[in-house]
């Protein structure tokens, strides 16, 4: 009975959990040093501007004048386009984007490795940004300019812009990384870098983040996005003809 579980275990295992792809061993050297690139450049940002937050000194004295400028440039109408975006892109309309999606894509695909990882990905983030925010202790703009509401949490980082960049990048990365076409990546890559902008504009406007709260944000989903890449690799990315390890693979279906 045991022997028969353990068979229907790794039969399910296999079919809806394993997702392997063949790539040529110079593409799979580039995927990690892509990931570790990311993963640096992401910490060493993050760290410059968490520095300068906590000395105010750095990046962070930008953050005056940059919300000085914003301030000036509020209108009625660009007012309402912002906290549509704030609302999609918020702490309750957010996640039950991403549930849809998951679900969607479990059901479409019938398979779970990349679902799980984008869904990885987002809670770390939250993870990250809940645990920062009351060590930091960076408080934001006046509660006069905010343009939605009084906020008297902290500042740093900015979880909408984190968010954001998680779930864009994320996404455009195990698309595009299935795919492998040029004009899908660098599509969906400019349609993430564009949304992470609006999403920073849409904070920054709406007076309820300092520039150095986004940019650590978009730091750290580097640092995210880039141990991403660098898991999905090796749990999926074999070159061909090596030997594999662990229980039997198949190649990467054709889809989603």
């Amino acid at each position: 009975m045991t022997a028969i579980r353990g068979g229907r275990l790794s039969a399910w295992h296999e079919k809806f959990v394993v997702e392997e792809r063949y790539v040529e061993a110079g593409d799979r050297r580039r995927l990690y040093v892509t990931a570790a690139l990311l993963v640096v450049v992401g910490l060493v940002a993050f760290v410059a501007i968490l520095v300068g937050v906590l000395t105010h000194t750095g990046f962070e004295r930008l953050d005056q004048p940059v919300e000085a400028w914003f301030e000036s440039q509020v209108r009625p109408e660009t007012t309402s386009a912002m906290i549509v975006l704030a609302i999609v892109f918020g702490p309750v309309a957010l996640p039950i984007i991403i549930a849809v999606v998951l679900v969607v894509w479990i059901i479409v695909a019938r398979h779970l490795w990349r679902p799980l990882l984008l869904a990885g990905g987002m809670v770390t983030g939250v993870v990250i940004a809940q645990v920062l925010a009351p060590i930091v202790q960076h408080p934001r703009p006046p509660i006069g300019n905010m343009l939605f509401g009084p906020d008297h949490s902290f500042s740093f980082p900015s979880g909408h812009v984190l968010g954001t960049s998680d779930f864009l990048l994320i996404t455009a990365y195990l698309l595009a990384s299935r795919l492998q076409r040029t004009w899908f990546t660098v599509a969906a890559f400019s349609i993430a870098v564009v949304g992470i902008g609006v999403q920073v504009f849409s904070r920054l406007y709406l007076g309820y983040h300092w520039i150095s709260d986004t940019t650590a944000s978009i730091a750290l989903s580097l640092v995210i996005v880039g141990s991403i890449i660098a898991l999905d690799t090796a749990r999926t990315v074999r070159v061909p003809g090596e030997a594999v390890t662990g229980p039997a693979s198949q190649p990467q279906r054709d889809g989603t």
